[in-house]
């Protein structure tokens, strides 16, 4: 399996933060969700792979060098970032107008075809677009010059679970479309991770916490609810952290059939990627 993107070692420092050795790939054909804590790194590290932040570190989009290739990659990449965009005072019309003349691959009916699905005015001001809206507009603006990879950045953040739900819909079809593409979401949602990422990549103070396919962390990661006599027997290397609750202790483990068959526990509660998260977060070791 080819990787669409891939990252060696990216660093950045700031002042009072900083991103430190993040490796991680996206493969053709997959969707990968970047989460972590606002303040995490998710958003220095997308910035780094489009070369908005000069990072130190490897990065490779579709086989060329970031900073090398950066005219020639922007033609294959849609990006939704939270902080840019057009100004307000255009229409969706004169965004088709202005995309032709930017991306030689721009398919005009494509977007056109997004308007409509998505009950966009093409004649109305952008900024009195609600934020869904606005958000639907970025995606079709992103999707319609036909990349082989999408960069997404908070892309459903504020939105009801309809138009979450609809947005969802669309990166799948895009990824079903044409196998070779590839879609990284960074997101503080993470149950829409559960229903369309691969893999989760997990940042948390700059550092990589794990990248791990979706399906391995739901299966087995488990929480074990137990009381302190039994949570004394849990030898540490088999679990990664605890919570010591008013009336009883929950453990999270990345391996809940060894904690069966150990220690005799058949009470294993299956996790969501946002409890896995925030027992790294919170827990204790």
């Amino acid at each position: 399996m080819k990787n669409n993107i891939e990252l060696k070692n990216v660093s950045k420092a700031y002042k009072d933060f900083e991103l430190k050795d993040i490796s991680f790939n996206v493969p053709e054909g997959c969707i990968v969700g970047l989460i972590g804590e606002n303040g995490a790194g998710k958003t220095t590290t997308i910035k780094s792979i489009l070369n908005i932040t000069k990072s130190e570190g490897n990065i490779h989009i579709l086989g060329k060098d970031n900073k090398e290739n950066e005219k020639e990659i922007k033609e294959q990449v849609g990006v939704v970032l939270d902080d840019s965009f057009l100004s307000e005072y255009l229409t969706a019309k004169h965004i088709n107008s202005i995309m032709k003349d930017i991306y030689k691959t721009w398919d005009e009916s494509k977007y056109n075809h997004y308007l409509e699905q998505f009950h966009l005015p093409t004649n109305k001001l952008i900024k009195e677009f609600s934020s869904g809206m606005k958000m639907k507009l970025k995606i079709a603006t992103a999707i319609s010059h036909n990349p082989k990879i999408l960069i997404l950045d908070e892309p459903t953040s504020g939105l009801d679970p309809v138009v979450r739900n609809e947005i969802l819909d669309i990166f799948r079809k895009y990824i079903e479309e044409d196998e070779t593409r590839s879609i990284l979401l960074s997101t503080h949602i993470t149950t829409d991770l559960e229903h369309i990422s691969d893999y989760i990549v997990f940042i948390e103070n700059g550092k990589m916490v794990f990248n791990s396919p979706t399906n391995e962390l739901l299966e087995n990661y488990g929480i074990i609810k137990c009381s302190k006599e039994d949570f004394s027997k849990i030898e540490e290397k088999d679990y990664i952290k605890y919570k010591k609750e008013k009336y009883q202790y929950e453990v999270l483990t990345d391996n809940k059939d060894n904690i069966r068959k150990k220690y005799n526990i058949t009470t294993i509660d299956k996790p969501s990627i946002e409890d896995i998260m925030l027992f790294y977060i919170k827990g204790e070791k």
